[in-house]
């Protein structure tokens, strides 16, 4: 059958397709912005029929009503990373968290630790040969495709056009459903003076041709305004944003300095606003592939002078990273941090900064502590960081002895915590030291 038959034939609308989602049903949603809404409301729409179907989803950017109490018997959310709508099902127990680092999601689809039933993607219409574009999603979402048993896909035009391995041919869909909803935006964030302090510090260690992997959210966007001084800086990173965008047509991001993919930035997914999305479509600057690549740390590597920046929510005396839990309560997830900050570990000339404000709550706690809180899951390890920075100054802890870790992290807590910061690593970290026998 030629394609285009295919193509016709197999065009239904969203109520039509999702039917073939049955009760105990693993069920994979495409990524973050490339969510394709019409199908999972129309999925929602069948929940007096369903019971017990599988969510699976990384970043859940759209309404997330599977979540909802009063859909519990139908849906249960497995979460590979925690967002806002996703948040509270996890920690009331009626959704569930599984741990994992970006990179190695694929291949739980592809050996079947997660076996995929159906899968809900978002596509650019065909081009000539029959060729579909994931578009802003290419992450996990190209593999789920590859292994579900039903694949269901949006084709929305509003879906950008990217270079790399970001397709799917039309014969290896099973049903198309047709949409010009708007993909789901994200509006920049507001930066403060914490944040732009922050970025300032952060912007201190990136020198002239540095390749970025840069995270999500106010500390990123603020760090991208320091850096309108660069040169010939290079993008390889899990994501990217409008702030990027900004600093291509600003001549400073041209990846001609790159060791891997040279004059390419290369990502896995995109999170932005509308004119964000069109300036990525058909743009040849522009590579996207799956996760299973951009963030396998040997192919992080390879970029020289690599240079990674991640959040955390909290960082103790030894220099343990606490990113995805706030206590025992899962907040976000591990995502492609410990990825990059490995990567970057390897690549000659590397550097990772996790940048985090020195308080919360106002001013109130601080967020370089003595130990973590009970039950609150490390993320990144002490062995694993390089550089800590908040709005007081920057830490590099490789290297470092423990006690000299302790110093230079108490150094750019906020002042009032500093000295109790001190006197908590004597009691926990060196009181009980004992010499050995004979010493």
């Amino acid at each position: 059958m030629d394609w285009k038959d295919h193509y016709e034939r197999s065009a239904v609308s969203a109520q039509t397709a999702v039917k073939t989602i049955k009760s105990g049903d693993r069920v994979v949603v495409a990524h973050a912005c490339g969510e394709p809404r019409g199908l999972t409301a129309a999925m929602v729409e069948r929940a007096a029929e369903l019971r017990d179907v599988e969510i699976v989803h990384m970043v859940a950017m759209g309404r997330a009503q599977y979540c909802l109490p009063e859909y519990s018997e139908s849906f249960r959310h497995n979460s590979l990373f925690v967002g806002a709508t996703s948040r509270q099902a996890v920690n009331e127990g009626r959704g569930d968290y599984t741990p994992c680092f970006f990179s190695e999601i694929p291949l739980l689809f592809r050996h079947n630790v997660l076996s995929v039933d159906t899968a809900l993607i978002q596509v650019s219409p065909p081009d000539k040969l029959g060729f579909v574009c994931l578009g802003i999603s290419v992450d996990y979402t190209k593999q789920a495709a590859s292994s579900a048993r039903t694949v269901i896909a949006q084709v929305n035009p509003n879906v950008p056009r990217v270079g790399g391995d970001s397709s799917l041919h039309v014969t290896d869909i099973d049903y198309f459903v047709h949409s010009d909803e708007p993909l789901i935006e994200l509006s920049p964030p507001k930066i403060g003076d914490t944040e732009k302090a922050i970025g300032k510090n952060v912007a201190s260690l990136v020198k002239d041709g540095d390749c970025l992997q840069l995270g999500i959210g106010a500390i990123p966007d603020a760090t991208l305004t320091f850096l309108e001084d660069k040169n010939d800086l290079g993008i390889h990173s899990e994501m990217i944003s409008d702030g990027v965008m900004d600093l291509v047509e600003k001549g400073v991001v041209t990846c001609r300095k790159k060791s891997f993919h040279p004059d390419k930035i290369v990502i896995t997914f995109a999170m932005g606003t509308s004119k964000f999305y069109k300036w990525l479509d058909s743009n040849t600057m522009m590579e996207m592939y799956p996760v299973d690549y951009t963030n396998n740390p040997v192919n992080i590597a390879k970029n020289d002078n690599l240079v990674s920046l991640n959040s955390a929510l909290a960082v103790d005396l030894l220099g343990q990273v606490a990113a995805d839990c706030l206590g025992p309560k899962q907040f976000s997830g591990v995502g492609g941090q410990v990825d990059f900050v490995r990567g970057a570990r390897m690549s000659r000339g590397g550097r990772s900064i996790i940048a985090l404000p020195a308080t919360a709550s106002r001013g109130m706690v601080s967020r370089i502590v003595s130990g973590l809180d009970r039950g609150q899951a490390v993320t990144t390890s002490r062995n694993d960081v390089d550089y800590v920075v908040t709005d007081h100054g920057v830490a590099h802890l490789r290297g470092k002895t423990v006690a000299q870790r302790a110093e230079a992290l108490i150094a750019i807590a906020a002042p009032e915590f500093r000295d109790q910061l001190r006197a908590d690593f004597k009691e926990i970290y060196i009181a009980d030291w004992t010499r050995p026998k004979g010493a």
